[in-house]
């Protein structure tokens, strides 16, 4: 389910970021495309190391720092008025709701984990 919510949430942000100006290009719309993307590659890679409890936490944890990067980019795009506060508003609650989600997978790490047979 979380990978779904941070895939659904970066197309959003890349749908919105194509209207973002030019001069952004290399920097805010490059970067906030980058790491709301990362979050669910992090989130898949993690799911595919579940044998292994550091590689697993160790994605999982990567999710969480491009989550949270997500966010700061976000503002940004606000505080630019490239992106309006509401819509501003819904895609950093949905971040608040991605993190919460990776940090309970963090502290239930043990469960996740895949058996070694």
């Amino acid at each position: 389910e979380v990978y779904q919510i941070a895939f659904d949430t970066a197309m959003k942000i890349f749908e919105i970021s194509k209207s973002f100006p030019k001069e952004e290009t290399y920097s805010l719309t490059d970067q906030i495309r980058r790491s709301s993307r990362s979050v669910c590659a992090n989130l898949a890679e993690a799911w595919r190391r579940r044998r292994y409890k550091g590689s697993f936490l160790l994605r999982l944890n990567d999710a969480e720092a491009e989550a949270a990067e997500s966010q700061v980019w976000l503002k940004f795009a606000v505080k630019c008025q490239y992106l309006d506060i509401q819509t501003g508003r819904q895609l950093y609650s949905q971040y608040n709701q991605i993190l919460g989600m990776i940090v309970k997978m963090t502290k239930n790490v043990d469960k996740l984990l895949l058996k070694k047979t």
